[in-house]
């Protein structure tokens, strides 16, 4: 598998959104760059989020989310 410019797109978007608040959603709006445009639209696209300018995720968008920032915890370095 090619971790693609678009997926990594997506992780990062998803990687943005409040776990400890599922009513917080977010919102792409039309000045974002056309990365981030596109990104969240093949979101909504596959079924995580609600919106196809972002809004809420769905359970498999929570699902993917809990994961994206899961991997990011166990990555990221963390500093003594």
């Amino acid at each position: 598998m090619t971790y693609t410019p678009e997926l990594i797109a997506e992780l990062e978007l998803l990687a943005l959104y409040n776990l400890g608040n599922v009513q917080e959603g977010l919102k792409v709006h039309n000045n974002a760059t056309s990365r981030v445009q596109g990104a969240i639209t093949r979101l909504h696209e596959k079924g995580l989020v609600t919106q196809a300018d972002g809004g809420y995720l769905t359970s498999l968008g929570l699902d993917a989310a809990e994961h994206v920032q899961s991997l990011l915890t166990i990555l990221t370095p963390q500093h003594a």
